[in-house]
């Protein structure tokens, strides 16, 4: 993904007086990486914008070996996911909502029974949980890598996880292309290396499919395109510690080293017998999938040496969980700071050529309205509906005919960075519902803050259908419970007979569903 220069994030602790850092600051934050090998639990502070850890958690939990052939996680699995969750909600008793963001990869992207697994998820910690794309992930590793070892060259950091293994291209805090592959150290090892024998064999064609799936890479992240090569997390920090201990070299990584560890693992012949100064147990299960992956990034794209990096996706979540609190922070005090998701919304806005006027009137309308339906609603909900009124158009790209299908196919699998998969999936149920029937909705619009937020956007629509200027305050609503009173101003309703004709279409269509009843006064 080649990520658009609107894309850049907001450099609040430049711009932001003293006021609005202090309390994102002093206080802690918390990041859960809910990964394919391990969950990490990280909570940290920034005094003056420094990064200090007070915590580090880490449990095993091969999460990724328990996805069946069917792609099913099993019951076994998550039950591990879940004891350790139960144990990270221990330590984050106290903590605000707010100031805690964990997120879940590839595992979890890919598993079909995730929304069940989720669930069950979230009782456990006690707390939300994203699962983000692939290149979300690759964007947050590299802010945190980014921030704990700044540069100003261009660099390659490359961050190999259990099943997929994320390249960025970056120089600076800017990340330049960013992309996931499907191949992991577990994926892999569980592949080739099932009953944990080592074999020339299975070394050569664990390399052949690593360098397969990472064969489409070249291109983007050739050598001539930086100056010098990170790897992140814990494949590469496992490797390194092996190295380091082995007296083979001081940690950094090269393909020599690599071919002396797999001559290693060759030697002993299985994982079991394998003994290697500083191969952590937890580790010994993945290492060969891990070296093979290893040694084809290096071999293909040129790579001499592939030193540690200091930062990984635990940080990055922090950092950019710093900007959403500072942007939100700063918004209340009606300052100008914008977090990557509303870098990401214009971007898309631009790609898919939306009406700028006709978005920032329904949304104008749609958050007037939302305000008098939900006046206590949290600042994310409303930014939702905002998001969703500027990007409600994007599948006249594709066709004005039943735009509405197209623009929720496009927003629930477009990568936008900033944004988790549910949060996308999210927007495109209300770009689906804005128009015609709510069947196609059946189910969702048990989440209070769905129903109204689509409410809202819906009546939205019918107000600015004549995109033209429009009065953002003119319709009046109350409720009580799911009954909701439109009163029109004087004569507002003979001087527009359409749109009093779509707005009691509108509530005729409400009435069908049984979910609330629109009266119009």
């Amino acid at each position: 993904m080649n990520l658009p220069a609107a894309a850049k994030t907001n450099d609040v602790h430049n711009k932001l007086p003293a006021e609005v850092l202090n309390p994102t600051q002093t206080a802690p934050l918390a990041a859960i990486d809910m990964g394919s090998n391990s969950f990490r639990l990280e909570i940290a502070h920034l005094p003056r914008g420094q990064y200090r850890r007070m915590e580090y958690l880490k449990e095993t939990v091969r999460l990724g070996a328990g996805l069946d052939s069917e792609g099913m996680l099993t019951e076994a699995a998550m039950q591990r996911g879940l004891d350790c969750l139960r144990r990270f909600a221990q330590r984050l008793v106290g903590f605000p909502a707010a100031r805690v963001r964990a997120v879940a990869t590839q595992t979890l992207r890919e598993a079909k029974n995730r929304n069940a697994f989720l669930e069950r998820a979230k009782e456990a910690l006690g707390y939300p949980i994203e699962v983000i794309s692939g290149r979300e992930e690759a964007r947050l590793i590299f802010a945190g890598v980014a921030r704990l070892q700044p540069s100003k060259q261009s660099r390659l950091v490359i961050d190999i996880g259990g099943r997929s293994t994320e390249m960025i291209l970056g120089k600076g805090r800017k990340p330049l292309t960013a992309e996931s592959f499907q191949v992991g150290s577990v994926s892999l090892s569980l592949r080739f290396f099932p009953d944990g024998r080592f074999t020339p064999e299975a070394f050569r064609a664990a390399q052949v499919a690593a360098g397969a799936e990472l064969e489409e890479a070249l291109t983007l992240f050739k050598p001539s395109m930086w100056k010098e090569a990170l790897g992140s997390s814990g494949t590469v920090g496992a490797v390194a510690q092996i190295l380091a201990a082995s007296g083979i070299t001081d940690g950094r990584i090269t393909p020599d080293a690599l071919r002396w560890c797999m001559e290693q693992a060759l030697a002993a012949g299985s994982m079991d017998k394998l003994k290697l100064a500083g191969l952590k147990e937890d580790r010994r299960a993945v290492v060969g999938g891990g070296l093979c992956i290893l040694y084809t990034l290096l071999t293909q794209f040129g790579i001499e040496e592939l030193m540690p990096a200091k930062g990984a996706l635990r940080q990055g979540v922090i950092f950019d969980l710093v900007e959403r609190l500072e942007a939100e922070t700063a918004a209340a005090l009606g300052l100008a700071a914008a977090d990557m998701r509303d870098a990401s919304v214009q971007a898309l806005q631009r790609r898919f050529a939306v009406d700028l006027q006709q978005a920032q009137r329904v949304g104008e309308v749609a958050e007037n309205l939302y305000a008098q339906l939900q006046p206590r609603a949290t600042r994310e909900r409303q930014r939702e509906l905002g998001w969703a009124a500027a990007l409600h158009e994007i599948g006249m790209m594709v066709s004005h005919h039943d735009h509405h299908r197209h623009s929720a196919y496009l927003l629930a699998h477009v990568d936008a960075a900033g944004f988790s998969q549910d949060q996308l999936k999210r927007l495109g149920s209300l770009a689906l519902g804005q128009r015609g029937g709510l069947r196609k909705l059946e189910g969702l619009l048990d989440d209070e803050s769905l129903l109204w937020q689509l409410f809202s956007l819906r009546l939205a629509l019918i107000k600015c259908h004549g995109r033209d200027a429009v009065n953002p305050k003119a319709l009046q609503l109350s409720r009580q419970g799911h009954r909701v009173r439109l009163s029109l101003p004087k004569g507002w309703a003979e001087q527009r007979p359409r749109t009093l004709f779509l707005l009691q279409e509108e509530a005729e269509a409400w009435a069908r569903s049984g979910v609330l009843s629109l009266n119009l006064a």
